[in-house]
């Protein structure tokens, strides 16, 4: 094979039309329900100083994972994102192993999130079923994706722009009572000074870091309908790096200045709490808080959906997944049956609540963690198939190239495999159930061989974007 030639067939494609504005907004819009919520579980272990360690730690390896990831977005501008890279590198089982991971992180974030939406509005107005409102926001954001990639993109960017003004103002209306005293009291797992007891509760709070930052590199699942990806993506992902990394600490670091941080350890509206200790109950900076911060979650919520999407309808194009959910509509040109499928999973999972309980925590911390178990093991498997297209394919185009190659991306595969094996030792019933996913799915991957076989490889030009889509 040679470098020229792409692991996957393009007769079905999307058309290019987002530009760089718009990519940024999916790349912040994806994880900035994570400033949200979520994060502050980190502090019950880890202590507000433990866990700025941890937190600035993640930090490291998501900057250095995202600046050697965008070289292989670049040169790899296709819906399937990290599938589409490891199959490159290592052949169909390399892609099976990447796609099934990252439809796994991309599929289970979502009803979490939906959830969370659900509480959200039950907090506002109580006659309101939760669950019925995290179904309804399932159809309401499945819709407006289906309906087209240009209005779902501007809504997102809309909507994320709003949750960064929320943030700014969350910030500036609690700095009168911000004291550092407050944030560094009994900072490390109790302590008022670090001892090596610090340790365990610092590994434990990984999952809440990565949280932070979860599901950026799903704009990889857009790179297909970038106008001009070697441009765009790269200007997306690292401006959206520096927005959520500056975010996450300046809304970590005043949550937890303003009073007895314990207090917001261990709930699910950190930041409301928080405002409460400086203004009170009944303050209008409040009342916009409460509901400006339901835009952070619309904005994850939404922006996952788009890059569930593109991930089940990339791995049924080419036969990982019935080709039934490669469809096209004809009139809006989205992939409207891999958005339903997804959606069907999340409203599914929902419901299930009561039948899933595993070590006694709920499932939307369950489900957040299994999505963080796909996510780490997507991580690993694109860092080496960075390596490995360096070697195999030294003659690609490659318009982004990994700065401090390759100690950067050397940096990204080593954190991401501690944080894998952390969380296996935290969560090992639940990675068992993730095992248990992969294996089922291997099973439809071995038994679908077949199909796959007749699929032509198609020589082209160096990288190029998936052909005129069809809707056959």
């Amino acid at each position: 094979m040679t470098a020229n030639r792409l692991s996957s067939t393009t007769s079905v494609g999307l058309k290019s039309t987002l530009g760089s504005l718009q990519l940024w907004g999916i790349a912040v819009g994806l994880v900035i329900s994570g400033e949200y919520f979520g994060w502050s579980y980190g502090w019950a272990s880890a202590g507000t100083l433990g866990f700025t360690v941890t937190a600035l730690f993640i930090a490291a390896m998501y900057t250095s994972f995202i600046f050697s990831f965008t070289e292989l977005t670049t040169a790899i501008p296709h819906a399937g994102g990290p599938f589409a890279y490891s199959k490159r590198a290592f052949g169909p089982l390399g892609g099976f192993f990447a796609g099934a991971a990252t439809l796994v992180e991309f599929v289970f974030a979502p009803p979490a999130i939906a959830l969370a939406i659900g509480a959200y509005l039950n907090v506002q107005f109580p006659a309101i079923d939760p669950k019925l409102a995290a179904v309804a926001a399932y159809l309401v954001f499945m819709a407006l994706n289906i309906v087209g990639i240009q209005i779902a993109a501007n809504f997102e960017l809309m909507v994320t722009l709003l949750a960064i003004f929320e943030l700014l103002v969350f910030m500036g209306v609690v700095s009168p009572g911000f004291s550092l005293s407050n944030f560094t009291k009994g900072g490390w797992s109790g302590q008022d000074h670090f001892s090596t007891a610090s340790l365990p509760g610092m590994f434990a709070a990984i999952p809440f870091a990565i949280w932070f930052f979860l599901a950026i590199e799903g704009v990889a699942m857009a790179a297909e309908e970038a106008k001009n990806p070697q441009r765009s993506i790269p200007m997306a992902y690292i401006g959206g790096i520096v927005t959520l990394v500056l975010l996450a600490i300046g809304v970590m670091v005043f949550a937890g200045g303003v009073g007895d941080w314990t207090r917001l350890a261990n709930i699910n509206d950190p930041l409301p709490q928080a405002m409460k200790l400086v203004v009170g109950n009944n303050s209008n900076w409040l009342h916009m808080l409460v509901w400006l911060g339901l835009f952070g979650l619309i904005a994850s919520f939404h922006g996952i959906i788009l890059g569930y999407s593109r991930q089940i309808f990339a791995l049924a194009r080419e036969n990982y997944l019935p080709h039934y959910f490669a469809r096209i509509h004809p009139r809006f040109n989205t992939p409207y049956r891999a958005i339903l499928a997804g959606g069907a999973i999340g409203i599914a999972a929902i419901y299930s609540d009561e039948l899933i309980k595993i070590g006694g925590q709920s499932l939307t911390a369950n489900i957040l963690t299994m999505s963080v178990f796909g996510a780490l093991l997507m991580y690993i498997l694109s860092m080496l198939s960075l390596f490995k297209l360096r070697r195999s394919e030294p003659q690609t185009n490659r318009p982004f190239r990994a700065p401090f190659y390759p100690y950067s991306p050397a940096f990204a595969l080593l954190s991401a495999g501690i944080c894998l094996l952390t969380m296996v030792y935290y969560n090992l019933l639940i990675f068992g159930i993730f095992c248990l996913f992969l294996t089922i799915a291997y099973v439809y991957y071995a038994m679908t061989g077949a199909r796959r076989a007749e699929l032509p490889g198609d020589e082209t030009e160096d990288n190029p974007l998936p052909a005129q889509a069809s809707t056959r």
